[in-house]
């Protein structure tokens, strides 16, 4: 492994804000990252109850794989740590099934804001971190333990935030992840309920309970994202894009794409072609 390789050849992309090149965030491979954003001594990127009296603080974003976002880095103190689903250890499958969750897998992110003694423990590990990425003879061994170490801490400091994991919500991760290994073929809730051992109808009162949403809402979700990414981050068109996605034509990617999210996948490209240029580097949705 190189830390200077494009993310296609990478695993593990660590970087200081400040220094994160627009080679990055305009990298298609960026798609298959984890993406760890930790704002130090700053505002948080997301709306806060009385933030202004309370000051800036540490937060820290989890951006999961494939969600359209770009960084909103600009005037940032902060660093940058991504790495793929390749470099996690699924033989450790609680381990695994954590780390999902802490993502928020089915969502666009989450956001722990840090003490001042949680942000120093976590320190200590990250400079370990970087220091091996960042080594002429870094080890692809110690990189793992050491960001398994650094995501276990993280796991701690989210665990209040969760109830303890019964097996219905195991089941729900079990799904996110056979969705995103399979939403392109499979577009049919029997099938990932028939790989988790449930009826149809029992995967969708989990879901239903859990998230709020049917097993065809949640593939329809994952459809319309992959769309989205590749409508802002491909230079495909829509109708090469559409057929990607297993659309047997144009017009019929565009009735559904309308139909998920109210607006025709042209006027989405528009905006978010807008939105890029005008506001570089921030959030979109």
């Amino acid at each position: 492994m190189n830390n200077t390789l494009g993310l296609e050849q990478s695993l593990i992309y660590i970087r200081n804000l400040a220094n994160c090149p627009p080679s990055y965030l305009n990298d298609p491979g960026r798609k298959d990252f984890f993406e760890i954003v930790w704002l130090q001594n700053e505002f948080a990127l997301h709306t806060i109850k009385d933030q202004e009296e309370s000051g800036p603080g540490d937060w820290i974003y989890l951006i999961p794989p494939y969600r359209v976002h770009q960084l909103n880095k600009a005037g940032k103190n902060g660093v940058l740590l991504s790495f793929k689903r390749d470099f996690l250890e699924e033989e450790d499958k609680e381990f695994y099934l954590d780390i999902f969750k802490i993502f928020n897998i089915q969502g666009e992110f989450s956001c722990l804001p840090l003490s001042v003694d949680t942000a120093a423990e976590l320190s200590k590990i990250y400079q370990l971190l970087e220091e091996e990425y960042l080594g002429q003879h870094h080890s692809f061994v110690i990189l793992k333990a050491l960001l398994k170490v650094f995501l276990l801490k993280l796991i701690r400091i989210k665990e209040h935030v969760f109830t303890s994991q019964d097996v219905n919500q195991k089941r729900v991760y079990e799904f996110m992840i056979l969705l995103e290994e399979n939403y392109l073929e499979e577009r049919n809730a029997e099938y990932y309920a028939d790989k988790l051992g449930i009826s149809a109808k029992r995967l969708n009162q989990i879901l239903k309970e859990k998230l709020d949403k049917t097993g065809m809402q949640l593939i329809h979700d994952r459809i319309i994202l992959e769309a989205k990414r590749k409508i802002i981050h491909s230079e495909n068109t829509l109708k090469e894009i559409a057929y990607e996605l297993g659309f047997t034509d144009r017009p019929y990617f565009s009735r559904f794409f309308k139909k998920q999210t109210g607006q025709s996948p042209d006027d989405f490209q528009k905006l978010a072609k807008n939105h890029i240029e005008s506001k570089f580097n921030t959030l979109v949705d």
